[in-house]
């Protein structure tokens, strides 16, 4: 047991004794032996101060977005309560998601978002935006949101055809684009051609159908072409909420070939099953509905799990889609109108720990790192956020390994009414969470005004994602022979029907001449020998007398 005012301070690379002084929003020193803020609320003796957690998470159906789409015209709560759920649960800054409609401005949807949100952000935040339709316009406002608005990644979809689906060679002009720029292209990779129509015509209208449309060897070739494509760009790829095992293998495979691919997955996925969309309930089965499905292979979550410990999936994300039973219920009839998307962000850290640390699949410092420091890294704001070293962003979480909690939603703040953790008894509970120096969540009581959160405008070419590609391009590079003009003949082929002059390689046979009538002349054969012949002295003759018919003379009757 630690002394009263001790901490161990959980970095990614290890695990000290420390305790960081903070001076004003930034941390001023992270030295040994030192007490942390004086705040007597916070000596609470065994705690564990992971540092502020960065959280990557999509909000495709959520509060930032703007665009049509089922979630958004549905999902109204107040974008405050999204936030308070981060940063109770432990998240010091989100990634939202700004989803343009079909020809329309990237530009202007991004204003839009920056409108609402600012005035509204109670933590820190960045924006990541969608890439629904292609033309030049789009890679030119593209440039413009790297080069201007702080924005490094952009959003593509396998998936919803008609909708915000891109087609494989408008992947590969974004790809190239993306790598101009020095964006990450992120990625749903699901194939968006095979839709839900075979098991609707089987009678199939319950949650179930979601994941009998969407198998997971669908996943896993979306996932294995689109690696494919942004490697024939030297471009690198983010996927995004990877759901199976055989996504995973293919994941896997593409990172020991060398190619430069990052993954993310869910805390649904990495927790949960695919059976709840078999209850008897139907409001139960409808709540699990998230794409891609949640695989009914009891080893999937325990799979991924492995997956982001040996860094195989870089991070853990929330995708933080939340909707009442009320709204889930406008697909009840057909599954496929059920809103995609589940609650997540106030319980991430909380269940990733229970299943991952207290599980044994990973240790302290590499919790932190697939819920924190990669995402920060991967979105160039290292060591800004991540990290608790002098000149760093005060965000930090102080964490109560040996507390626990049980999940509910009557006590949840994030939005919906039902919980997919309902009843699950957690290990590791963050009991202050600090962002930028100020205490905002303390023993279950929440204290930050709206309005104090800020933008974080996020610079282009991270190193984690570029830096091994631009090197390879400068010893890899595809340069052509250097090598001697060829001077000799060229021969010349000769089509049928055209007079040229030239030698042939051989002449084409033809089909025999068709007679008027449209019958062909069985007698003439198509048959052709090039070259001199060995009776060609033997004048031909017009025409010559049979005796007899071929193979002789016959008297039988038949």
């Amino acid at each position: 047991m630690l002394g009263a005012r001790a901490r161990i301070l959980h970095e990614e690379e290890a695990a000290l004794f420390a305790g960081p002084t903070v001076l004003r929003t930034i941390i001023h020193r992270a030295s040994l032996n030192h007490p942390l803020w004086p705040l007597p609320s916070l000596a609470v003796s065994g705690s564990h101060l992971p540092r502020g957690c960065s959280q990557c998470t999509l909000s495709t159906m959520s509060h930032l977005v703007s665009g049509v789409s089922a979630g958004r015209e549905v999902t109204k709560r107040p974008f405050p309560l999204f936030l308070q759920a981060a940063l109770v649960g432990g998240t010091t800054m989100i990634i939202g998601h700004v989803l343009p409609d079909k020809e329309t401005s990237l530009v202007e949807a991004y204003e839009k978002c920056r409108g609402l949100a600012d005035p509204k952000v109670c933590c820190d935040y960045a924006l990541h935006v969608g890439i629904t339709w292609w033309a030049p316009k789009v890679k030119a406002e593209m440039e413009t949101l790297v080069r201007e608005k702080g924005v490094n990644s952009f959003q593509m979809f396998m998936t919803y055809k008609d909708l915000y689906m891109l087609r494989d060679s408008e992947l590969y002009q974004v790809f190239h684009a993306c790598r101009d720029f020095g964006a990450i292209p992120r990625v749903h990779a699901e194939n968006g051609e095979l839709g839900a129509k075979e098991a609707l015509d089987l009678g199939i209208t319950g949650p179930e159908g979601i994941e009998i449309s969407r198998p997971e060897e669908l996943e896993a070739e979306a996932t294995h072409r689109v690696i494919t494509i942004a490697n024939r760009t030297h471009c690198p790829i983010y996927l995004v909420n990877v759901s199976s095992i055989s996504a995973g293998d293919v994941i896997a495979a593409a990172k020991m070939q060398g190619k430069v691919v990052l993954a993310e997955t869910t805390n649904a996925h990495a927790t949960l099953t695919g059976l709840h969309y078999y209850h008897q309930d139907w409001s139960h089965a409808a709540a699990y509905v998230t794409v891609p499905p949640l695989r009914l292979d009891t080893n999937t979550s325990t799979y991924l799990m492995s997956l982001l410990a040996n860094d195989t999936l870089n991070i853990v994300a929330s995708d933080h889609r939340p909707f009442t039973t009320k709204q889930k219920a406008m697909g009840k009839e057909d599954f496929t109108k059920i809103p995609h998307g589940v609650s997540g962000v106030q319980d991430r850290m909380s269940v990733i720990w229970e299943r991952g640390v207290v599980g044994g699949k990973m240790d302290e410092n590499r919790f932190v790192a697939v819920t924190s420091s990669n995402a920060a890294k991967i979105l160039n704001l290292y060591p800004r956020k991540g990290r608790i070293i002098p000149g760093a962003d005060a965000d930090v979480v102080v964490w109560d390994p040996e507390a626990t909690k049980t999940i509910s939603a009557s006590t949840q703040v994030q939005g919906g009414d039902f919980n997919l953790y309902e009843n699950m008894r957690c290990h590791g509970v963050p009991l202050v969470t600090i962002s930028r120096g100020r205490v905002v969540y303390e023993n279950g009581v929440f204290m930050c005004a709206e309005g104090t959160g800020k933008f974080c405008p996020l610079r282009s070419f991270p190193d984690i994602v570029y830096k091994k590609l631009v090197q390879r391009e400068k010893t890899l590079k595809v340069r052509a022979v250097d090598r001697t003009p060829y001077l000799g003949d060229v021969a010349v082929v000769v089509h049928p029907g055209k007079k040229e002059m030239g030698t042939p390689l051989a002449d084409t046979p033809t089909r025999p001449v068709t007679r008027h009538g449209g019958m062909r002349d069985l007698h003439e054969s198509s048959f052709s020998l090039s070259g001199s012949q060995i009776d060609d002295h033997v004048p031909k003759r017009a025409s010559a007398r049979i005796l007899a018919p071929p193979g002789g003379r016959s008297s039988g009757i038949w």
